[in-house]
C-alpha cells in the first residue's frame, strides 16, 4: 500500500502535498493522479492545482473551506484514485535543428557520452518523454526519460540569454525553452514552433502528463516552418496528436 503523502503548509491559502524528493516517475505519477482527481471531481474551495515532479501545489479559498476539511478531502481524492497511471491522450511532436548554431552545446555533451554529435542527436530524437512539470518560465516542459548516457552538468556559468525554442539538457532532465532568457542548460537543437502563446487558451502548447517526441529536421525544413510561425500559417493542431510517442 502507498505510503501517505505528506501534507505541507504554503502560507494561509495553499497546501503542498508530497510524495517524496527529487525525480522520480513514480511520484510523479501519483501526483497526476491526485491531480485529476481534484480536477474532475471539483472540491468547493480549490482554487487551483500545480503539478511539479513530486508534489502537487493545492491554492484554496480559506473563506470557503478550513485547512482541516481540506486536508480530509485532498486524502479522500489521493486514496480514491488508486493505482491506475493518469495517463495523458496527447503525444506532442517537436520538431528540432540539431548542433550548429541551434545547438552550441552539442559537442559538449556529445563529448560527456563518449558519441559523435549525430549519435547524440539521433539518441535523443529517438528518446520517449513524460512531461512532469512545467516552470522556471511559462510553457517550459521538464522532462523524463532522456536516455541516462546523455545525462551532461549545467554550464558552470549560465548564458544571460538562451534563444526561444532551444532544446536543452542539465543533468538527467530535457525541456525546451518558450521564448528567450537566461539560463544554464546545455542547448542541443532548437524548434521553430511556439511553445506558448498567451493569445491561445491553453497558452502553453505543453502540459504536465503529455508525451512528448522529438523529430530531428534540416536546417532548411526549421526556415520554413519558422517563416510559416511568422505568417500564421502554422496551427497547433500539427504537433498534437493522440496515441502513444
Amino acid at each position: 500500500m502507498p505510503a501517505l503523502p505528506r501534507i505541507l503548509d504554503a502560507g494561509d491559502s495553499a497546501i503542498v502535498v508530497e510524495y517524496g524528493r527529487g525525480i522520480d516517475a513514480a511520484a510523479n505519477a501519483r501526483v497526476r493522479r491526485l491531480d485529476a482527481a481534484l480536477r474532475e471531481a471539483p472540491r468547493g474551495g480549490i482554487l487551483e492545482t500545480v503539478p511539479a515532479y513530486c508534489s502537487l501545489l493545492v491554492h484554496y479559498d480559506p473563506l470557503a473551506i478550513t485547512r482541516e476539511a481540506l486536508e480530509r478531502s485532498v486524502r479522500e481524492a489521493d486514496g480514491a484514485a488508486g493505482e491506475g497511471a493518469a495517463e495523458s491522450a496527447r503525444t506532442i511532436t517537436i520538431p528540432v535543428a540539431y548542433g550548429g548554431a541551434f545547438g552550441p552545446d552539442l559537442a559538449d555533451v556529445a563529448a560527456f557520452a563518449g558519441l559523435t554529435e549525430d549519435a547524440v542527436a539521433a539518441m535523443h530524437a529517438a528518446g520517449r518523454y513524460r512531461v512532469f512539470m512545467l516552470g522556471f518560465m511559462p510553457g517550459f516542459p521538464y522532462l523524463g526519460g532522456l536516455p541516462p548516457r546523455l545525462a551532461a552538468p549545467r554550464l558552470a556559468t549560465p548564458r544571460t540569454l538562451v534563444p526561444g525554442g532551444s532544446v536543452g539538457i542539465a543533468g538527467e532532465q530535457t525541456g525546451v525553452y518558450p521564448a528567450d532568457g537566461p539560463g544554464g542548460w546545455r542547448i542541443v537543437g532548437r524548434t521553430p514552433i511556439p511553445l506558448f502563446d498567451a493569445r491561445q487558451t491553453p497558452a502553453a502548447l505543453i502540459d504536465a502528463g503529455d508525451r512528448v517526441r522529438f523529430v530531428a529536421i534540416a536546417s532548411g525544413e526549421f526556415d520554413a516552418i519558422a517563416r510559416r510561425v511568422r505568417a500564421g500559417a502554422w496551427r497547433r493542431a500539427e504537433a498534437v496528436g493522440n496515441g502513444a510517442a
